[in-house]
């Protein structure tokens, strides 16, 4: 029963409470403020106050991982929420209407296919005949060039219509490009950029996948797309700069982002990235909607053959495509990038009758990756990538890789995982330490734990200021003076300064962790990547920095110098 009330609390119950955050973030992880406990590893530490901190007599002697000036957990909740918005509600053909539909519909669905194929193959003709010659890419492109694409723009319609959209319904108007050069729009399938292409012509912003795509491919490129690649900050950098040219000159078309970056079932909206609001020119936000009784069209938890193939089998399909009022910019400097976000959100959410949520992208990446490895309810692994209240960024390849470590625990149907799973899954024993550590984890103090709570302490240890000198300090105490790397008797007589009564199989299963190239010796390398991807493991050290992390007082030179 007490897991029943839990799963039934609002969608909007925050993973955090709430504090004075103030940051800006233009992708995953791009631009940040963080707030004064959780600052950059670059940030100069006032080590004088972390000593005052050290002395105080308050200290929590069960949190093992206080002597980096962790305070534990108050007032956190990791509990599931019931939002999926990546979830079609109906994946599968049920219910003999459905079935006789598709019967009936399986002759109209082969004129479907053929005319479906005859425009995609006009429109690559006609984009292909328009783009011939032309190798100044990076100017606008020239007005002969764009009526062709008029022949690729009515393919795309008649696309739309294959699939069964024969009439679209619109509200408002599009605003003229010098009003609103920047136009935003919700994401939930990929009939969308169709629709887009067709109407606006716009320059898109697109993942660098999508350039490969056959046939695709070409056409995209005649929109002078914006390519983006998701995990690189500097391709990012150079995306948002091509967003602010191309805005900032109306001989370009209008630019077309999905800011969700992914496609949702359109009951929720997902937080916002960055890239449309950075350059701070108007926007014009548009909201789609696919209205329906039996067959949801979003491109979530079902194939693009499967959601391609149900759509040419319905009689018609319902499409919906609303234009808002332009959204201004920032009138001056004192409003932020992600308030100018907040009020477009806001706006299409207040149109869509939709909850505003704080997944993201990188939540579709650890719901795929839970459906991947057969999780019997895969929503329970996605974390919020994306609320305001995580006062650092939690960087998506890093979730993934808590996500593996996670599901290593065996969690079971219920998504938590007991502490006899959790310490084998860190190849400890049930002792103190571990005991300490999971109590640290398990910060509701369930006796069990969610990836929620995994992923957050897990990062919370790895972001901390002290944690890259921790691990240095660590290997330059377990080393021996003369060689360059740490041997199995010198990690063994540190392991077992925190846990005594280590046997000499469990030092080894923990040398052969941290031993990444298996050459059987602890290079630096290998010792600070293991604790990078295992940040709770660097209590293990705790005993050997307990002194130096508690009474140094002048800098981090005096650190230097023991390292070095």
């Amino acid at each position: 029963m007490a897991d029943q009330k839990q799963e039934q609390k609002s969608l909007q119950t925050p993973l955090l409470t709430q504090k004075d955050h103030n940051f800006t973030n233009i992708s995953d992880n791009y631009t940040q403020t963080h707030d004064q406990n959780h600052v950059n590893f670059n940030h100069t530490i006032n080590i004088e106050e972390t000593h005052e901190n050290s002395q105080n007599p308050q200290i929590d002697t069960q949190n093992p991982y206080n002597f980096l000036n962790i305070d534990g957990f108050s007032g956190l909740s990791s509990s599931f929420t019931t939002a999926d918005p990546f979830r079609n509600h109906n994946p599968r053909i049920e219910g003999i209407y459905e079935w006789f539909k598709i019967v009936i519909c399986v002759p109209i669905a082969v004129i479907r296919v053929v005319l479906f194929g005859l425009s995609l193959f006009v429109g690559y003709v006609a984009t292909k005949i328009a783009l011939h010659g032309w190798k100044d890419r990076l100017n606008p492109m020239p007005r002969w060039r764009c009526r062709l694409m008029w022949v690729t723009r009515l393919s795309a319609r008649c696309i739309l219509f294959s699939f069964g959209y024969h009439w679209i319904k619109r509200k408002g108007r599009p605003a003229s490009r010098e009003t609103a050069p920047i136009v935003v729009s919700n994401h939930v399938s990929y009939t969308d950029p169709i629709f887009f292409f067709y109407e606006l012509f716009p320059s898109i912003v697109s993942s660098d996948s999508h350039d490969t795509i056959p046939f695709v491919g070409t056409i995209i490129r005649a929109m002078q797309v914006i390519y983006v690649n998701r995990f690189s900050p500097a391709s990012r950098k150079n995306a948002i700069h091509e967003i602010k040219r191309k805005a900032s000159c109306n001989r370009f078309p209008r630019v077309l982002l999905f800011p969700e970056g992914t496609t949702t079932n359109g009951r929720f909206l997902l937080s916002f990235q960055m890239g449309a609001f950075v350059p701070r020119y108007p926007i014009q936000p548009v909201v789609v909607r696919y209205p329906y009784v039996h067959f949801d069209q979003s491109w979530g938890n079902i194939s693009l053959g499967k959601l391609m193939f149900r759509m040419f089998t319905q009689f018609h399909n319902f499409m919906e495509v609303e234009y808002l009022p332009v959204v201004p910019p920032p009138r001056n400097q004192k409003e932020n990038v992600s308030s100018f976000a907040k009020r477009t959100s806001n706006a299409m959410a207040t149109a869509l009758n939709v909850v505003q949520t704080s997944y993201g992208y990188g939540d579709m990446l650890l719901l795929s990756k839970a459906v991947e490895m057969k999780q019997e309810n895969p929503s329970r692994y996605m974390a919020e990538l994306a609320h305001p209240d995580l006062s650092y960024r939690i960087n998506t390849t890093e979730a993934l890789e808590f996500l593996d470590k996670f599901l290593s625990m065996n969690p079971g149907n219920s998504g938590c995982a007991k502490i006899d799973d959790f310490v084998s899954s860190l190849r400890l024993k049930r002792c103190d330490l571990s005991e300490k550590i999971f109590a640290f984890v398990d910060f509701e103090g369930t006796g069990r734990i969610n990836f929620k709570q995994f992923l957050v302490a897990s990062t919370r240890v790895l972001k901390q200021p002290w944690f890259q000198r921790a691990c240095e300090y660590s290997f330059a105490k377990c080393r021996d003076n003369a060689q360059e790397y740490v041997s199995r008797e010198k990690f063994g007589d540190a392991i077992r300064q925190a846990i005594a009564d280590a046997s000499d199989n469990d030092v080894a299963s923990l040398f052969d962790m941290f031993d990444v190239d298996g050459d059987g010796r602890l290079r630096k390398h290998d010792f600070l990547t293991c604790l990078r991807k295992n940040p709770l493991h660097i209590a293990l050290f705790s005993p050997l920095l307990q002194h130096e992390f508690s009474h140094t007082s002048n800098s981090f030179v005096d650190l230097e110098e023991i390292i070095c």
